[in-house]
């Protein structure tokens, strides 16, 4: 964060104050009337909520109006994310451009305000996770995706010693240079994408050095990439550390979850406004009560270049209220988006499904679905793990149909062990994309 001017330092300690007050509980009413009522008017300043192109403005700001202003879809936002920015590219103090698991790309521009408000909110929930003498790694493959700048933004709010390793960026930072720098700073707290957690160690165990560099990790922090608890589960054994799925969100709407020391993520209420799409409408996601599930609908309160009013995330989510370390604030588990897969023989398959077997029932360090186009054939090849025996794969591939056929209610035309598998299939975040890296389009073997 760059805080050069007093206006800036004053919203700091504004956010500051305000998150704090609200960490770990459900705001009342008020406090929602009044945040709404400033993102309502932030939005007015854009085409896609203000007047032109033959309609009428949204109005003027009430509850009642806001409940009855249709949801934005994720797909109208996609296509022409600008017409929902408040600022010009030119006029932003970042800019970003996000892909998702799809690759298409979407235009971010960001203020000082976005930035101080999500690191904020951030840094709050994850401060109980993190202790005052962490050494961290931001261990992502590549400078230019946001969340590398709001984990270093997050330690500097924290006062945590912290470096930046970008293994993909070619001539600079390396497999070598990072193995070097791992064992003079000794990082306790490794934030990380799974496909570049993935490459690390195994890399690690081919040249012997897992077990003396995973010596001083307490945590691994997966962000930027979907994963998934047999994921998360087998790298910690690798690690012999524990594992979390860090934040969720988007470059779009910021960081709507946040994880805590439980493993467990909770939603941010305090830094956006969230309803659930259920069978009987969108209703506010805390007039649910207890446990519940729907597609998570998104008023970011504190977004000033991109505004957004009651985005369909189109991710199902799971809610609940019950967590061992004591929030008040939702607990959630998402699902993912329909979107976000393909289908094969009528059986729709995702990134979370997949990775659930592969990780589940395996010890592989990677995979990749050879399917074609018209959806009749699949194959699965799996990245053997470094000093597994070739004796047990055929029990290991047994093991992969039948949790398949559970899981999924797919048999895989063939489940095939491999040597190694392309880098693009593990590099994560920026440069990974589920339908570009992970899925090949072949012929069908009739």
């Amino acid at each position: 964060m760059i805080l050069h001017t007093d206006k800036r330092q004053a919203l700091l300690r504004e956010a500051q104050a305000e998150i704090r007050e609200n960490q770990g509980r459900i705001p009342a009413e008020d406090f929602y009337a009044g945040k709404l009522s400033a993102a309502w008017r932030r939005a007015r300043g854009t085409r896609a909520y203000g007047p032109g192109e033959g309609r009428e403005d949204i109005g003027e700001f009430s509850l009642d109006r806001f409940r009855d202003l249709p949801v934005t879809p994720r797909e109208s936002l996609k296509a022409q994310p600008l017409r929902y920015a408040a600022v010009t590219p030119t006029e932003a103090s970042k800019y970003y451009e996000t892909t998702g698991t799809t690759g298409q790309p979407t235009p971010t521009p960001r203020l000082a305000e976005d930035t101080i408000w999500n690191t904020v909110s951030v840094a709050e929930a994850w401060r109980p996770l993190l202790g005052a003498d962490e050494r961290v790694v931001i261990l992502l493959p590549s400078d230019v995706v946001p969340v590398a700048d709001l984990v270093s933004g997050v330690c500097e709010y924290l006062d945590l010693a912290h470096i930046r390793a970008y293994p993909f960026a070619t001539g600079i930072t390396g497999w070598d240079r990072l193995e070097a720098m791992w064992r003079t700073f000794r990082p306790t707290t490794v934030f990380v994408a799974p496909g570049v957690a993935l490459q690390f160690t195994r890399l690690l165990a081919q040249r012997g050095q897992l077990d003396e560099l995973s010596s001083s990790v307490d945590r691994l922090m997966l962000l930027g990439e979907v994963n998934t608890a047999p994921f998360r589960s087998r790298l910690g054994r690798w690690w012999n550390a524990e594992a979390h799925d860090a934040s969720y969100g988007s470059t779009e709407t910021g960081t709507l979850a946040a994880a805590c020391a439980h493993g467990h993520q909770h939603l941010l209420p305090a830094a956006t406004y969230f309803e659930l799409a259920t069978p009987e409408g969108v209703v506010p996601l805390h007039d649910r009560g207890g446990h519940d599930r729907g597609r998570l609908v998104v008023t970011p309160l504190n977004a000033h270049a991109r505004p957004l009013l009651r985005l369909d995330t189109g991710d199902e989510v799971s809610v609940g209220t019950d967590c061992p370390c004591g929030s008040a604030a939702p607990r959630i588990t998402v699902h993912g988006r329909a979107s976000d897969g393909l289908r094969v023989r009528g059986t729709p398959l995702s990134v979370r499904a997949v990775e659930e077997v592969v990780y589940g029932v395996t010890d592989a360090t990677g995979y990749l679905l050879e399917v074609d186009s018209e959806g009749t054939y699949a194959r699965l090849l799996l990245e053997r793990g470094v000093g597994t025996g070739r004796d047990r794969e055929p029990e290991e591939c047994r093991r992969v149909q039948a949790r398949s056929e559970e899981l999924l209610g797919l048999r895989w035309d063939g489940v095939v062990f491999v040597n190694s598998l392309p880098a693009n299939t593990k590099s994560g975040a920026s440069q990974k994309s589920w339908k570009r890296s992970n899925i090949r389009e072949v012929e069908a073997v009739r």
